[in-house]
């Protein structure tokens, strides 16, 4: 498995470049709290890195979901939907939020692997 960080606090895994798999970060659910809605982007639809693709909604705040590469989002985790807690008690398996077909994989080489990723997190 290879998982990719954004300083937005999204995770992807593009071990499967054709549907590589999109979250968010411990570092992300422990600061919003406990999840209690999430707004998953349509199938179908394609964004730009950086896009608004969805929302997560906690009992303290709500946070915009980035795109942390361009592609076309090709499935929505429908368990995360019924279950929003899932965020948080599994955030990097069985709470993740899509997968999305890569429209442009060179863009992977400009997110952060675990190491630069925890780098940024001490200097938050």
């Amino acid at each position: 498995m290879t998982i990719l960080y954004t300083a937005d606090h999204e995770w992807i895994d593009a071990s499967e470049p054709a549907a590589a798999i999109v979250g968010i970060t411990v570092h992300a659910q422990d600061a919003l709290g406990d999840v209690v809605f999430v707004e998953l982007p349509e199938v179908g639809t394609s964004y730009a890195k950086g896009d608004v693709a969805g929302v997560v909604e906690s009992v303290k705040a709500a946070a915009d979901l980035y795109m942390p590469v361009s592609g076309e989002v090709v499935g929505v985790n429908e368990t995360l939907r019924a279950d929003p807690a899932l965020a948080n008690s599994e955030p990097l398996s069985a709470g993740w939020f899509f997968k999305v077909k890569l429209s442009d994989a060179s863009e992977l080489a400009s997110l952060m692997d675990a190491s630069a990723y925890d780098a940024l997190l001490k200097t938050a």
